[in-house]
C-alpha cells in the first residue's frame, strides 16, 4: 500500500498557483514527477501524492523544483480567477480513474509529437547543412575554375609572344643567311675575273706590282678580308629549388590560411592524442567518440548518478575540448554535487565556446548564464548572480522562471543591503 503525502501547502494568485511538498528524507529525481493540465502526481515508492487539481493549468510552462527536502510547483492557470481549493471536491473513484487515464493518453501523445517534431527537425537541419556544404563546394570548384582559366589564358599570350619572338628571329637569321651567301658569290666571281687577267708564267715571271690609286688592287682586298663572327655563348646551368608543400595543390590554387589552420589543427590533436595514448588504448571504438560519451553522461544525469556523469563527461573533454554542450553539462552535475566553484569554470568556458551568438545556440546560452548565475547565488555573490540572470533575460525575456528567479534575487539582494 502506498503511504500518502499530506504534509504540503498551497497559496495563489489570480494567474498561478504555488505549491510546496515536504518531502524530507527522500530522494526525489525528475522522472518521480508527472504532471498534465489537471492532473499532478509525484511518485517515490513508497510514497504517493496525487491531486486532481480544481481547474486547468497551462502545464508546459508550469516548473517544479527540488531540493532541501522540498518540491516547489509554480503551476500557471489557464484561465486568470481564484481558485475555492487546490483539488477537486467530491469526485468518485471513476471519475478519478477516468482523469488519470486521459491524463496518461494525453501525456503519450504530446510525447509522440515531440519526437516527431524533433525528427522533422532534424531532418531539416540535416538537409540545410547539405544544401548549405553543396552550395559552398560549388563556389569553391568555380573558384578554383575561374584561377585556372586565368592561368590558362596567361600561359596562351605567353606562348603566343614567345612563338611571334622565335618567328622574328628565324626571318633575322634568314635575311642574314641570304646575305652571307650573296656576298660569297660576289667575291667568287670577282676572283674568277682576276685570274682571266693575270699573265701567263712562261712569258713573264716577274709579277707586276699593284699601282696606287683608284680602282687598284686595295679595293679588291678589302673584300678578301675575313668577317669577323662573334664568339659562341658559353654554357650556363640553372638550378631551381622547389619549395616543399604538404599540399599537392599548387600555390597559386591554394588557401595558405586555411591550410595553415588545417596543419596547426591536426599537430594540436596529434599532440592531444600522443598525451593520452597511454591511458585511452584500452578504449572501446566507440567510447573514443565524444558524441557518444556525452549522451551516455545524460542519461546518467537523468538517473542521479551524478559523480560517474561527470567521470564520463570529463573523458569526452579529454578527447575533444571544442564542444560547449560538454562543458555545459558537467556545470549541471557539479551543481548537484554542490561543487559551485567547478560549475562557475564550466558554465564561463561554455560561454567561452558559444561565440559568436547566434539563434542556434541561445537555448544554451541560457542554460550556461542560469547555471553559473545559480552557483553564484549559492555562494551568496548575489549580484553576481543577478548579472547572470539578467543575461539570461536578455536573451529570452519571455522565460518566466527565469524572471521569477531573478526577481527573488533582487529581493534577497533588498532584504541583505537592509539588514547591513
Amino acid at each position: 500500500m502506498p503511504v500518502w503525502l499530506r504534509d504540503y501547502s498551497w497559496q495563489q494568485t489570480p494567474r498561478a498557483v504555488y505549491l510546496s511538498l515536504s518531502v524530507r528524507g527522500v530522494r526525489v529525481s525528475p522522472n518521480s514527477i508527472f504532471c498534465t493540465d489537471q492532473y499532478l502526481k509525484v511518485s517515490i515508492p513508497p510514497f504517493l501524492f496525487e491531486a486532481i487539481l480544481y481547474a486547468p493549468i497551462d502545464d508546459t510552462n508550469s516548473t517544479a523544483k527540488i531540493g532541501n527536502g522540498i518540491i516547489f510547483f509554480t503551476l500557471y492557470k489557464k484561465e486568470v480567477a481564484m481558485w475555492d481549493s487546490l483539488t477537486l471536491a467530491n469526485a468518485d473513484k471513476e471519475k478519478l480513474q477516468c482523469l488519470r487515464e486521459k491524463a496518461v493518453l494525453k501525456a503519450h501523445e504530446k510525447a509522440r509529437e515531440e519526437t516527431e517534431a524533433k525528427k522533422v527537425t532534424k531532418q531539416e537541419h540535416k538537409k540545410y547543412a547539405l544544401e548549405a556544404s553543396m552550395k559552398l563546394e560549388e563556389t569553391e570548384r568555380k573558384r578554383i575554375e575561374d584561377l585556372k582559366e586565368e592561368e590558362r589564358q596567361k600561359v596562351a599570350e605567353e606562348l603566343e609572344l614567345w612563338k611571334k619572338q622565335q618567328q622574328d628571329a628565324e626571318k633575322q637569321k634568314r635575311a642574314q643567311k641570304e646575305g652571307e651567301l650573296y656576298q660569297a658569290e660576289q667575291l667568287k666571281e670577282k676572283g674568277k675575273m682576276s685570274k682571266a687577267r693575270m699573265p701567263n708564267e712562261g712569258t713573264s715571271k716577274t709579277r707586276p706590282k699593284p699601282t696606287k690609286g683608284h680602282g687598284s688592287y686595295s679595293m679588291f682586298s678589302e673584300n678578301l678580308k675575313e668577317e669577323q663572327l662573334p664568339a659562341p655563348r658559353s654554357a650556363v646551368t640553372i638550378k631551381i629549388s622547389f619549395s616543399s608543400r604538404v599540399f599537392s595543390t599548387a600555390l597559386r590554387e591554394s588557401r595558405i590560411a586555411e591550410e595553415e589552420e588545417w596543419l596547426r589543427k591536426q599537430a594540436e590533436a596529434r599532440r592531444i592524442v600522443s598525451a593520452h595514448l597511454s591511458e585511452l588504448e584500452d578504449l572501446k571504438e566507440e567510447e573514443e567518440n565524444p558524441d557518444w560519451l556525452k549522451d551516455k553522461g545524460n542519461k546518467m544525469f537523468a538517473t542521479g548518478n551524478y559523480l560517474a556523469a561527470v567521470n564520463v563527461y570529463n573523458l569526452a573533454v579529454r578527447l575533444n575540448d571544442h564542444l560547449p554542450l560538454l562543458y555545459l553539462n558537467r556545470a549541471a552535475c557539479h551543481l548537484k554535487l554542490r561543487n559551485l566553484h567547478k560549475a562557475i569554470k564550466d558554465s564561463s568556458k561554455a560561454l567561452e565556446l558559444l561565440t559568436p551568438p547566434v539563434p542556434d545556440n541561445e537555448n544554451a546560452r541560457v542554460k550556461a548564464y542560469v547555471r553559473r548565475g545559480t552557483a553564484f547565488c549559492l555562494l551568496e555573490l548575489y549580484l553576481e548572480g543577478l548579472q547572470d540572470y539578467e543575461a539570461a533575460l536578455k536573451i529570452d525575456p519571455k522565460n518566466k522562471t527565469i524572471e521569477e528567479d531573478a526577481e527573488k534575487i533582487r529581493h534577497l539582494i533588498q532584504g541583505t543591503t537592509q539588514d547591513s
